[in-house]
């Protein structure tokens, strides 16, 4: 139009600078991009029945998919590092030394291969070496050994079999069943009572048994006072080698079963569930005694628990959600109130997680426990969206129709939406991805990235869909709840004041009657960036038409008052509206109160950095498991009575070494100096000195000596587990071609740290020795690099945010939106970082998941606020400050009360897992709500974007040149420009 009409476009230039052609570029890019939302919304609007029923079928079809509902079995693969050292050095151990068969002597109180049953006795009163507990305990030994189980006929054949632990326990060289030292060395003893002979006595932590052998018992024998020097008693757990047991508060004793096929795989989970039941009913006939049992199974069983225990705390979490929706969404004006959008958007957040767990259902996916956040990650995205759409519906005008009303919604609202949902994906994708090593946050990421595509597809479909039949209903005068047509204002004065007060409206008509007169326009401008001035005119014939000016300008200052949208009825706006626009927006922008937010900032920062310094990680599997379970109470018995030493861990030699050499020989016993250690080497050598022969021999002989005298002794035999012999020639004494030592290191209470120390410091050890030796447990495949493997996607997460944030600046018209989105998203980051570990939150996977969602969701409440403030012209900082919380900062504020209080029946749930995922997220909430509320409002009144870098003196006498005259009637619409 502008191109029609001579001489005009020269007259434009000199009013108008000449932008600059990347900020043209983003104008172009931007407009192209509103302009492509406002058809998406008319298009929606046109087809609102199909777009409301299709996610409403798709979702029960897909629904029908739980018959595919499987629960994962393998905790390991979750909470463990996927790709790790301690794996790879697992593999190698296997390959020598099968930890299958080792698994007794190789302990570990985190994780143990296979299956079994394992149980802590502990005496509420004395020893449980005293004669009474002694025979109590092994009492129970004999049931337990005497158990037996039965195969139904649907596992084996057609004919159902018992068994014996005696059939399924994991036998040793002379097939007899694998049994703890300490049950030996306590049948020795009370063998030795019964005869009316002196009682052997039991050293610790390593013992001796009757036939010779050295026994480690730090880990089946707890809470021990020691005889020390002249008799005098040692406190707990403070006995040395050598020294006799006075008392003992624990015991505990470990059930090897095999587990070979899947017939006596399924026989050993049988048992494992007896086992536990036979404890209970005996714990209950001996209340002097605390049973504390323990199997394979019970991590795996109890971590699944807490989506057990979670599901009526979610439902509450879902009503009281609906109920603070409904409310958010409902006015005084019964017509313009609309309550059922509240629960339609939770309804659609509800079938889209329906539809992601149908997907996951038919791709083979499986459940586990930490997806209980997903539902949250969806709730707070959706309720952002459907109360921006909310917030933008009311700023249109009243006469439009409603699917130009659902256009500009569009047009207004999903540029931003669909650029908060890009920043979810974009965090949730790279954590989904295979950098990272974490299979349970590479798991949920995957599965909250598909639920928020789907509720993103859904609130563009079916929540606008149910905008635009509400639009319908408001048009038609009818009841935003009940649906019915509202009477008009001469009707109701003979209705009572209740019936008066619940159909209140206000009419079309009432509305002109206060509009400005012919000539004075007023303004709508949904985007800061345009300004409409919007008139209404009348023509020759009658017809109603508006003029409107969409030519993008920079207003003058002394046009504010032309500028600014006024509420004829500010009684009938929201009440959170009115409260915002007349008491908190004039209150957070005070001179004297800005000071005071600053210094609140300061204080979040310090404290922020406080817990940052404290950040620890949480590799225990069994803080994620719910609470007053088996392995909760199993844990906490064996860190009171059994914290004093590490689990056994296995020196491998994987290499063959000249053990004959005197050097060779002093590093590898300068290498277990200072552990409690079973060493063959170290037995080898105090054999040959009790011969008197010397240490340092040639190769046969140290190894014929080793072969036909050393091992064939009794009380040395069980070393010939731990060498490994390669054949060389014909008539030549093999070599040692692999061994291994068993090492334990003293502890205190943070074992955890101390064994990765341990881990790291002994693996530096191995690249500078001359021995190739590796060192393994089970426990290290969690303790193994889990802080590199926790944080990572968190890093790769934050990376990619503000990678993507550097990239939206070529779009965004303002790119000091991406500044200020990118440095709110690293403060609220680093706060909920801060304030959980204060609050007694450990990085473990469930805590990591929550950091990466805080990205998602501080985006969501603070995106919208700094779009609307920095895309402003004309107007002062605090001005805009205002306008952007009444416009964006209501919908994040309603937002965060839902969210907020949704979470609050979680907190009742009995589970550390659901405990860890309600601290951070309410942590999220209320850091999103302080930068959102209070930190944004406060700082960008006093720093960049300027507001006044467009004016310049000789402009302010400026006025309007164009305007565009548009005639709407019922058939046909007349552009017309003229130069005022």
């Amino acid at each position: 139009m502008l191109g029609g009409a001579p001489g005009l476009s020269g007259r434009w230039e000199r009013l108008e600078p000449r932008p600059r052609a990347g900020r043209m570029l983003r104008q172009v890019l931007h407009a192209g991009l509103r302009t492509s939302f406002h058809a998406l919304g008319r298009f929606v609007a046109r087809h609102a029945v199909f777009f409301a029923s299709t996610p409403v079928l798709l979702s029960i079809l897909l629904g029908a998919s739980f018959s595919r509902y499987r629960v994962e079995g393998d905790v390991e693969s979750l909470l463990a590092p996927k790709h790790s050292l301690a794996k790879i050095e697992g593999n190698l151990v296997e390959s020598l030394f099968p930890v299958n068969r080792s698994k007794h002597a190789l302990y570990s109180d985190l994780q143990t291969p296979g299956r079994y049953g394992r149980v802590i006795i502990t005496a509420r009163r004395g020893s449980v070496l005293d004669p009474v507990h002694l025979e109590t305990i092994l009492q129970l030994h004999r049931q337990i050994y005497q158990m037996q189980v039965t195969a139904s006929a649907t596992t084996v054949g057609s004919t159902s079999f018992n068994y014996s632990f005696s059939y399924l326990c994991l036998p040793d060289d002379k097939n007899v069943c694998i049994v703890d030292d300490i049950i030996r060395a306590m049948e020795e003893i009370q063998s030795a009572r019964t005869s009316n002979q002196s009682v052997p006595i039991l050293q610790y932590p390593i013992t001796q048994l009757v036939d010779g052998r050295q026994a480690y018992i730090g880990h089946q024998l707890g809470g021990v006072q020691g005889w020390g020097p002249g008799g005098a008693v040692r406190g707990h757990g403070t006995g040395a080698k050598g020294e006799g047991v006075r008392s003992a508060k624990a015991v505990q004793l470990t059930y090897y079963l095999q587990s070979r096929s899947g017939l006596m795989d399924r026989v050993a989970g049988r048992w494992e569930k007896a086992f536990c039941s036979e404890l209970s009913l005996f714990g209950a006939l001996h209340p002097k005694l605390g049973l504390y049992p323990s199997t394979s199974s019970s991590l795996r069983t109890d971590f699944q628990f807490s989506s057990v225990l979670a599901r009526r705390p979610l439902l509450a979490s879902l009503g009281v959600c609906g109920v603070l929706a409904i409310l958010c969404c409902s006015m005084r004006d019964c017509v313009r109130s609309k309550p059922w959008l509240g629960m339609l958007a939770l309804l659609s957040v509800a079938l889209s997680g329906l539809t992601a767990a149908g997907i996951l259902n038919l791709t083979g996916a499986t459940y586990n426990s930490t997806y209980l956040g997903i539902p949250f990650v969806m709730l707070g995205h959706g309720l952002f969206g459907s109360f921006e759409m909310l917030s933008s519906w009311r700023r249109t005008r009243e006469d439009q129709h409603v699917k130009e009303r659902v256009a500009s919604v569009f047009e207004d609202v999903m540029l931003r939406f669909s650029g908060s949902t890009m920043i979810h994906l974009m965090t949730l994708g790279l954590a989904a991805s295979p950098l990272t090593n974490m299979e349970a946050v590479r798991l949920f990421c995957r599965s909250a990235a598909l639920a928020i595509t789907i509720s993103y597809v859904y609130m563009l479909s079916f929540y606008s869909s149910c905008l635009v039949f509400t639009g319908y209903l408001e048009t038609r005068y009818r009841h935003g709840c009940f649906c019915r047509r509202v009477p008009k204002p001469d009707q109701l004065d003979s209705k009572p004041a209740w019936y008066r007060c619940l159909m209140y409206t206000r009419y079309q008509d009432e509305t002109q009657s206060t509009n400005p007169p012919h000539g004075v326009g007023h303004t709508h401008v949904p985007n800061p960036n345009l300004t409409h001035v919007e008139t209404q005119t009348v023509n020759s014939s009658g017809v109603r038409g508006h003029v409107a000016n969409s030519i993008q300008t920079q207003s003058p200052p002394n046009t504010h008052s032309t500028t600014t949208v006024t509420d004829p009825h500010p009684q009938d706006s929201h009440l959170l509206l009115g409260c915002v626009r007349h008491c908190y927006g004039d209150w957070i922008t005070n001179t004297y109160v800005k000071p005071f937010v600053v210094l609140l900032y300061l204080v979040y920062i310090s404290f922020g950095l406080m817990g940052f310094l404290q950040v620890t990680q949480g590799s225990d599997p069994s803080s994620l498991v719910a609470m007053d379970t088996a392995t909760v109470l199993y844990t906490h018995t064996q860190q009171r009575y059994f914290s004093s030493y590490s689990p056994v861990i296995g020196f491998y030699i994987y290499e063959s070494a000249p053990y004959w050499n005197d050097s060779v020989q002093r590093d590898l016993l300068e290498y277990a100096k200072g552990f409690q250690r079973i060493s063959w080497l170290e037995a080898y050598l105090n054999y040959l000195s009790d011969c008197n022969q010397s240490t340092s021999q040639p190769r046969e002989n140290f190894t014929r000596t080793l072969r036909h005298s050393f091992l064939r002794e009794p009380q040395f035999a069980h070393f010939a587990d731990d060498i490994i012999f390669a054949e060389r020639g014909q008539g030549e004494e093999p070599d040692v071609a692999a061994s291994r030592i068993f090492l334990v290191a003293k502890t205190t209470e943070n074992k955890r740290e101390e064994m990765s120390v341990l881990l790291d410091t002994l693996r530096r050890l191995s690249l500078t020795s001359r021995v190739r030796f590796l060192i393994f447990n089970p426990s290290f495949v969690y303790l193994d690099r889990y802080a590199t493997a926790v944080s990572s996607p968190l890093k790769h997460s934050l990376l990619a945010v503000l990678f993507l944030l550097g990239l939206s600046s070529l779009v965004v018209v303002e790119p000091l939106v991406s500044l200020w989105l990118g440095l709110t998203l690293l403060s609220v980051q680093f706060g909920v970082l801060g304030f959980m570990t204060l609050w007694g939150v450990e990085m473990d996977c469930v805590s990591v998941l929550c950091l990466i969602s805080a990205l998602g969701h501080s985006a969501d409440c603070s995106g919208p606020l700094l779009c609307g403030f920095t895309s402003g012209r004309g107007e002062s900082r605090t001005r805009w400050v205002r306008l952007a919380l009444e416009r964006h900062g209501i919908p994040s504020l309603q937002t965060l009360v839902c969210y907020s209080a949704a979470l609050v029946p979680v907190c009742s749930v009995r589970s550390n897992l659901t405990r860890t995922l309600f601290r951070c997220l309410i942590l999220t909430a209320g850091c999103s709500a302080l930068h959102t509320l209070a930190f944004l409002p406060t700082l960008l009144t006093f720093l960049p974007p300027s507001k006044s870098r467009d004016h310049r003196p000789g402009r302010e006498g400026q006025r309007q040149e164009v305007e565009c005259v548009e005639m709407n009637d019922s058939t046909r619409v007349v552009d017309q420009i003229t130069t005022v």
